[in-house]
């Protein structure tokens, strides 16, 4: 550890910023009205040095994630300044995925400054199961690489109806009422699917299939049937148009989920995972270096997986910065795991 701080102060400095999304320089000035003098940059410096020494964990969290047979994957934009490999104003990206063996879930964030398809290469390399993501094309790649499934997200297709039936209903704006009654129309067919869902939530994965052939696929061969027909109805480029479209090239990924009651309709298991990110981001804005940058998506890993297994953050942050010294095999590692944390006081 470090020469100024404690484990604990450690964990306090971890949670309060990815956690509570309070950044370095509050935490900074906190500590001065208790008359502290650690600055920001020493804490920075710190939590980089000790996400080097985590990485190992993350390492193993990632290859146990694998070994489940779904993960809900997405990405967000990060702004850092000092990416040497694109500009100060470009987008760079975290991207996060959910996953494992049930009731084994881990969270990893990974930063990398490319959206492109290099970064699920190198992430879901060794995956073969369901990849659940919102149908972004740089996963096709990988999912054809591993012979991964891919399933889509029923949440996208239905923003686009939204935003068809705000867009195209706005006061003063001349279009045709097929353009808004379509879209009405398409909403309240995937809200029938969206209905079922919530019947079977708290049921078994094996009946939520067997349900989901029986109720929900001859809604889904409707509403292909319906898009078929009626997209040729509609004036090209138009925004129900667009929905229609969407929909009907993201269909052999949005209908997987009825063949497995692990899967779900949407990919809000990933968005949800993201959030406190995003959160995070309108406090701190930034980070500075790819380096930090990296050490943010670990500590993010390590806090969201703590919650997913039902940790108390600063508890688990608490017990395994105290063990780590100690693991020196692969065997001490897996036990500072969230999952195995979890056992443990069980």
């Amino acid at each position: 550890m470090n020469g100024w701080s404690s484990v604990c102060t450690l964990a306090w400095i971890i949670v309060s910023k990815y956690c509570d999304a309070l950044p370095l320089y509050r935490q900074e000035n906190i500590l001065k009205r208790y008359g502290g003098s650690v600055t920001r940059t020493t804490m920075a410096n710190s939590l980089i040095r000790l996400s080097t020494e985590l990485r190992p964990l993350i390492n193993l969290m990632r290859d146990h994630q694998k070994t489940g047979s779904v993960i809900h994957a997405d990405e967000t934009r990060i702004q850092v300044i000092k990416e040497t490999t694109k500009s100060i104003n470009s987008d760079k990206y975290m991207w996060v995925s959910l996953g494992g063996p049930p009731g084994q879930t881990s969270v990893v964030f990974e930063y990398d400054p490319s959206r492109g398809k290099e970064a699920p290469l190198r992430l879901f390399e060794g995956f073969s199961g369901y990849l659940q993501t919102d149908g972004y094309a740089s996963y096709d790649a990988v999912c054809k690489q591993e012979g991964i499934t891919q399933a889509g997200c029923f949440d996208h297709v239905r923003r686009k109806f939204l935003d068809a039936r705000k867009g195209e209903a706005k006061p003063g704006k001349k279009v045709k009422n097929t353009c808004v009654s379509k879209a009405n129309a398409a909403l309240g067919k995937i809200g029938k699917l969206y209905a079922i869902e919530k019947e079977i939530g708290d049921l078994p994965p094996s009946e939520k299939a067997i349900l989901r052939q029986q109720k929900s696929k001859p809604l889904l061969d409707d509403l292909y049937v319906w898009l078929e027909k009626n997209i040729t109805k509609l004036e090209p480029g138009s925004l129900s148009h667009r929905a229609m479209s969407y929909a009907l090239n993201q269909w052999p990924k949005l209908v997987v989920y009825c063949d497995n009651g692990h899967l779900d309709i949407s990919n809000a298991a990933a968005e949800n995972t993201i959030r406190p990110f995003a959160i995070g981001r309108k406090n701190w804005m930034f980070a500075d270096t790819p380096e930090r940058a990296q050490a943010s998506a670990l500590f993010y890993s390590l806090i969201e997986s703590a919650k997913v297994n039902g940790l108390e953050p600063f508890d688990y942050l608490n017990h395994i910065l105290k063990e780590l010294p100690y693991a020196d095999t692969v065997e001490k590692l897996e036990q500072l795991l969230p999952r195995n944390v979890k056992a443990g006081k069980e």
